[in-house]
């Protein structure tokens, strides 16, 4: 088990030595025209019940040490991500978009990157995007693999203002989509 465990860890090491020189460098990944949506809001499960989280840390932009516990009272959205994967990327404006829609005392965006060069790696890519002002953590042993399957991203975690699991989705998510915003606001008018 632990050698399978290596060689996923060598491979997405190797994997993320590779950067994506251009953000349509993946198909479908090319802007959208206005009012064109590549929908799969449907695809984002939401749990019969909530699922209690270990609070277990990743680091924010200074490099401190921090954990969901800290984002009590707020609906938390987790986006796992990396600048090797395509998709991952694909999502990165229309998470920052939506971040721009709720007030941040009832919902915050959590974007973290589980690159294995961490800051290094992620500010200069996201500067190469256009997106120096983009707030994300990193998690660069993958701690959160405790709490949350990594082993498919871009993945979305939805926590509830008690830290509780409350809906995921493991795939690429069009965060312009209305009914996202719509899901959304239905889980901050639960609180």
């Amino acid at each position: 088990m632990k050698l399978i465990a290596d060689l996923l860890k060598v491979s997405l090491l190797v994997a993320s030595c590779f950067s994506i020189s251009t953000v349509s460098a993946y198909p479908g990944m090319q802007k959208q025209t206005e009012g064109e949506s590549q929908t799969n809001v449907g695809l984002i499960s939401i749990l019969p019940q909530p699922f209690p989280i270990t609070a277990v840390p990743f680091k924010d932009e200074q490099g401190k040490a921090v954990d969901f516990s800290q984002y009590k009272g707020k609906v938390l959205m987790v986006n796992m991500w990396a600048t090797w994967c395509p998709p991952c990327v694909r999502e990165l404006p229309a998470i920052s978009r939506l971040s721009e829609k709720f007030d941040k005392q009832d919902f915050e965006i959590l974007p973290i990157s589980i690159d294995f060069e961490g800051k290094g790696k992620v500010e200069p890519f996201l500067k190469e995007l256009g997106m120096e002002s983009f707030n994300s953590f990193y998690d660069e042993t993958q701690n959160l693999r405790e709490v949350f399957p990594l082993d498919t991203i871009p993945a979305t975690f939805i926590l509830n203002s008690k830290g509780e699991l409350i809906a995921f989705v493991r795939t690429f998510v069009d965060w312009d989509d209305k009914q996202a915003a719509d899901l959304i606001q239905g889980f901050i008018d639960k609180q």
